[in-house]
C-alpha cells in the first residue's frame, strides 16, 4: 500500500506562505544543499504527487518552463504522475496531470493500488482534509528559523485532533530543521 506523505516548508510559526500568495521568499532561510538532495531523494521515491487547485496552478505554471534554470529537478517534475483535486477545474494543462472531484475517496483508492508514495506538496486546504480524513502516513517539514507573524498557517482549527508520532529530527547547517512524523489515526 502507498504512504500518503505531506512535504512541506514551515516558518517556526508554522506559515507556509506568507502574508500574499506565493510569497515563499523564506525557503531561501533554508534551502541548500543539503535540502536540495533530501527534495531530489523524495521526488525519485515518488509515485506521484499530490496537489489542491491553488497549488497545482503555482506549479503547472512554474515547471514545464524551468528546464533550463533547473535541470536537476525540473525534468522529473514534468514526467511525475500528478493529481490535481479540484471540484471545478475544468482541464489541466501540465503533462502526466489526473484531475479527481472526489480527492478522499479518490486518493484512499489510489493508496491501494501502489507500493511508493505520494507527495502532497503546499496545499493546505487539501491536506486538511486528508488528514481530518485519516489519509495521511506522513508529516514531513522542514522548519526555516524565522517567525513571519502573519502568514497563511500549515494547520489552523479545521484539523481535527491528530497524535504524532517522530521519525526523526534532524538540523541543517543553515538553521533549518527537518521533522518526519508519523500520523497516528486512532480508530
Amino acid at each position: 500500500m502507498r504512504k500518503l506523505i505531506l512535504w512541506n516548508v514551515v516558518t517556526l510559526d508554522g506559515c507556509f506562505e506568507g502574508e500574499q500568495p506565493w510569497d515563499l521568499s523564506f525557503h531561501n532561510l533554508v534551502w541548500g544543499p543539503e535540502l536540495e538532495k533530501l527534495s531530489m531523494e523524495q521526488l525519485q521515491e515518488a509515485d506521484m504527487l499530490v496537489f489542491g487547485e491553488n497549488t497545482y496552478k503555482g506549479m503547472a505554471a512554474h515547471w514545464p518552463n524551468a528546464e533550463k534554470d533547473d535541470a536537476k529537478v525540473a525534468p522529473t517534475m514534468n514526467k511525475i504522475a500528478k493529481i490535481v483535486c479540484s471540484p471545478t477545474l475544468e482541464k489541466a494543462e501540465w503533462n502526466n496531470t489526473t484531475i479527481v472531484r472526489d480527492a478522499v475517496k479518490e486518493l484512499a483508492k489510489l493508496k491501494q493500488e501502489g507500493d511508493r508514495p505520494m507527495y502532497i506538496f503546499g496545499s493546505a486546504d487539501l491536506s486538511q482534509s486528508l488528514m481530518n480524513a485519516g489519509l495521511l502516513d506522513e508529516v514531513r517539514l522542514c522548519v526555516a528559523p524565522i517567525v513571519l507573524g502573519k502568514g497563511r498557517r500549515l494547520f489552523t482549527d479545521k484539523n481535527t485532533k491528530k497524535n504524532l508520532a517522530l521519525l526523526e529530527a534532524k538540523p541543517l547547517s543553515n538553521g533549518g530543521v527537518l521533522l518526519r512524523y508519523q500520523v497516528q489515526n486512532q480508530s
